[in-house]
């Protein structure tokens, strides 16, 4: 069952791989017994519906979650039970290409117009004359 990222951007289960390794935390008498924490890795190079401004840039957002050969690792061990593990990791990689595939809108740097340079002289000039008023004059 594909895994809807975003609308038209599916990504296909067999792209994941998922392994259960134990887990470190909650998990009580079992904790030592059960693999419930989830490690999907996702090759992010090899994908292909990736294109590759999201790639590069899922690979630069994964940070140390993705090796040399741009494969993304994603560990989850928040919950007690291998099902909410995994649908946690799956969901963490989602919001990453999410993050990835939102194009950021760059700021145009502007300058301040001439009657907003005016204001701001005008307004320093009237607190310099309140500051000036201020001064107690001893005339001899």
């Amino acid at each position: 069952m594909p895994i809807e990222i975003l609308p038209g951007l599916l990504l296909e289960e067999d792209e994941l791989k998922i392994t259960y390794i134990l887990a470190s935390g909650p998990g009580g008498q079992n904790v030592n017994k059960v693999a419930t924490a989830a490690q999907l890795r996702f090759d992010a190079t090899r994908s292909p519906v990736l294109s590759d401004r999201i790639r590069t840039r899922l690979i630069e957002l994964a940070g140390s979650r993705a090796t040399q050969n741009g494969e993304i690792i994603i560990t989850g061990r928040r919950f007690r039970t291998q099902q909410r593990n995994r649908d946690d990791v799956v969901e963490r990689l989602a919001e990453l290409i999410r993050k990835a595939a939102h194009r950021p809108t760059f700021r145009v740097a502007t300058r301040p117009g001439k009657a907003a340079r005016q204001r701001r002289l005008d307004g320093k000039l009237h607190r310099a004359g309140i500051k000036r008023n201020r001064k107690v004059r001893l005339d001899d």
